[in-house]
């Protein structure tokens, strides 16, 4: 014996589909209930959903008539639909071919000018060479920072400013650090 295969979610909505455009008609849920597992081959329990699942993205309309949901799907709309995102998408085509075409053209105007001559080159060699440069030294100021005679100072009075606050309160050191956010291995440099 073979296990009969389930329909996938986009075939059932695919069929539920063909049901609302070969017949042109207007159905309640328990029409298509009856109707899509004798033509279509959707069971009766996934109807709802599928059917709920076309109506959220605007493919079969829903209107409530007194107490009754009705339901109805017809080819023109879906053509109408079709249209309009097909200009739609011409549009932005449109819209991203002019972006295109002005970026080459920004490309061009660039450039005029910039053909690679041996002065060109030599003075990129240049530029490359002294940006490399200033990242060494930057480096070299950077290891030599904490003698610093301004960041000496700071530290200085830091120092002054925790001792005057231990004597003239009575606060422990411990609290004064954590009170303003001082680190506990902050010390002179050695």
């Amino acid at each position: 014996m073979s296990k009969k295969k389930g329909l996938s979610a986009e075939e059932k909505r695919t069929r539920m589909m063909e049901i609302f455009f070969e017949t042109k008609d207007v159905f309640q849920l328990k029409d298509m209930e009856k109707i899509a597992p004798k033509e279509k081959g959707i069971t009766a329990m996934s109807v709802k959903e599928v059917l709920q699942s076309l109506v959220d993205d605007g493919m079969v309309d829903c209107e409530r008539i007194g107490t009754s949901n009705y339901y109805w799907a017809f080819p023109s709309k879906a053509l109408h639909a079709r249209k309009r995102k097909l200009e739609v998408l011409e549009s932005q085509l449109s819209e991203g071919s002019q972006k295109h075409t002005n970026l080459q053209k920004s490309i061009e105007k660039a450039k005029i000018g910039r053909h690679e001559t041996e002065e060109r080159t030599r003075l990129a060699k240049e530029l490359s060479s002294l940006r490399e440069q200033r990242e060494q030294l930057k480096a070299e100021v950077e290891k030599y920072k904490e003698c610093d005679p301004q960041v000496v100072e700071e530290i200085h009075n830091i120092f002054a400013v925790k001792s005057w606050a231990k004597r003239k309160f009575g606060f422990e050191e411990n609290k004064i650090d954590k009170n303003f956010g001082i680190p506990e291995d902050f010390d002179y440099i050695d």
